[in-house]
């Protein structure tokens, strides 16, 4: 058996000005030996496809990995490059099993449906017979194109994504029983109306949920099931939460499951959606306990969803207010960034930090700083992966510390702070750039943790996304667009 390897991800937030270009993936991968390199949240799944498949004895043919940081619209000959490099390989090949690594919510200029383009490409090449599976981030936009060119296609359970090396196992069994004649997979998705970001992880209806849908695969025929979380920020026409289910080789039970689980949603969607406090509210509640150790995510500044990472909001607001034991992650500044490392540890600057990008960032900021703390090619864990973060700097402006990176990123992990030297039981807040990646490494150092209704590039609040490609018959733009 002959399995063929490869990746090409990023998520096209369509609202953000950064334009995802080369650069882009070079800085965060662009190779063809991803296997040999340490994994990251899209080529651990190459890694455990080619561990697999060489414990069966199978030929690995590894292709291309090109990963790039969420940001802006992907330049069109930069995505074409990288597709047909993929598809060259696959027709050169002609494995008997395809698998990819994708995210599921790319956009290039040109092609509101990377994924979907790429898969259909590639089984024109490979014909009816050869399996192609896809693996792709929750927050995707599931396509028509997706489901008729592949034969399987598995999500990512949770958000925090911390399982895309599990899911990729389940892929991987999947498809070589699949080629192997064991089953005959056949994929249906049910379209839930709504638009939600719905964090997996805390006890409530979203975690059993997923719970609900590990259970009940491996029943009765049901060979897996996925929940499309949707992607609010970028603008397509299928931009929406759907429910994929895949049966063995019976379409109308694959149907049927996924609106079984649909309309389970549905029914959970008041107990799922979190209406999130604006800053200033949740500023005066730190501010009047006697308790440190919050957690505040500032959500619509999170370099994982394409924002800039380098809004200023929250950091004046705590200037303003006279606070002290406050750290605040990631801000990207590579130009700051250098200026630090030319002055080295112990310096004392004046500087001028964020507000740089767009409008959505805010106003740049002057402070006298003195720099704590430097660290090259740091990285932080996202459950079993390492997502780099470049070189970090600590300054410290009065009792307000801030952390700044070469490469932009969000916040994942309290190592972002602590290998930078920074001590975070000291904290009276800990105010971190990201929607929800950071929870499960900073659930157990929390005293509480609260999403903030931040300003950016991301609002909370998905009603205020204005969508020109799709319609807005989704819950909660409407109460109920099951009414036609």
């Amino acid at each position: 058996m002959k399995v063929l390897i490869a990746g090409l991800a990023t998520e096209t937030n369509t609202y953000s000005p950064i334009p995802t270009g080369r650069a882009s993936f070079e800085e965060s991968m662009l190779t063809r030996t991803a296997t040999q390199e340490p994994g990251n949240l899209f080529s651990a799944p190459m890694i455990e496809w080619r561990r697999m498949a060489e414990e069966r004895g199978w030929e690995v043919i590894e292709s291309l990995a090109a990963f790039a940081q969420p940001a802006g619209i992907t330049v069109r000959k930069v995505y074409e490059e990288f597709r047909d490099e993929i598809l060259g390989d696959v027709r050169a090949h002609k494995p008997d099993i395809f698998l990819i690594s994708m995210h599921g919510a790319m956009v290039a200029d040109g092609y509101d449906d990377c994924e979907g383009d790429t898969l259909a490409r590639a089984r024109e090449i490979l014909g009816p017979d050869r399996v192609i599976g896809l693996e792709i981030d929750p927050h995707n936009h599931l396509t028509e194109a997706m489901l008729d060119a592949a034969d399987l296609i598995v999500e990512y359970k949770e958000y925090s994504h911390i399982d895309s090396p599990d899911r990729a196992r389940e892929l991987f069994v999947l498809a070589a029983d699949t080629a192997e004649g064991k089953i005959k997979p056949v994929m249906r998705d049910y379209d839930c109306r709504m638009m939600l970001m719905m964090p997996t992880l805390e006890d409530g209806p979203a975690k059993d949920f997923v719970t609900a849908m590990k259970e009940r695969e491996g029943k009765d025929g049901i060979l897996h099931l996925s929940l499309t979380h949707s992607f609010p920020y970028g603008d397509t026409e299928r931009t929406g939460m759907r429910m994929l289910a895949i049966a063995d080789g019976d379409a109308d039970k694959a149907a049927a499951v996924a609106e079984e689980f649909g309309r389970k949603l549905w029914d959970l969607r008041h107990g799922i959606k979190k209406d999130f406090p604006p800053l200033s509210a949740t500023l005066d509640k730190v501010q009047a306990s006697n308790e440190g150790g919050f957690v505040l995510a500032d959500y619509a500044d999170n370099a994982g969803g394409g924002a800039p990472a380098d809004s200023t909001f929250v950091l004046q607001e705590v200037l303003e207010r006279g606070m002290k034991d406050v750290a605040l992650a990631i801000f990207w500044d590579p130009l700051l960034v250098r200026m630090c490392t030319e002055v080295g540890v112990g310096a004392n600057m004046r500087i001028r930090l964020g507000g740089k990008i767009c409008e959505a960032s805010g106003e740049s900021i002057d402070l006298d700083v003195t720099v704590r703390g430097i660290r090259e090619n740091m990285t932080q864990m996202l459950g079993e992966t390492g997502m780099p973060m470049g070189t970090g700097v600590w300054l410290e402006a009065d009792g307000v510390h801030i952390i700044l990176s070469s490469l932009r990123t969000q916040c994942f992990n309290p190592s972002a702070f602590t290998d930078l030297g920074l001590d975070l039981s000291d904290m009276k807040a800990i105010v971190v750039k990201s929607s929800n990646h950071f929870y499960n490494a900073f659930a157990p150092i929390a005293h509480e943790i609260i999403h903030m209704a931040t300003p950016g590039t991301m609002p909370s609040d998905i009603t205020l996304v204005k969508y020109t490609k799709r319609d807005g018959n989704y819950w909660p733009n409407v109460e109920n667009p099951f009414a036609d």
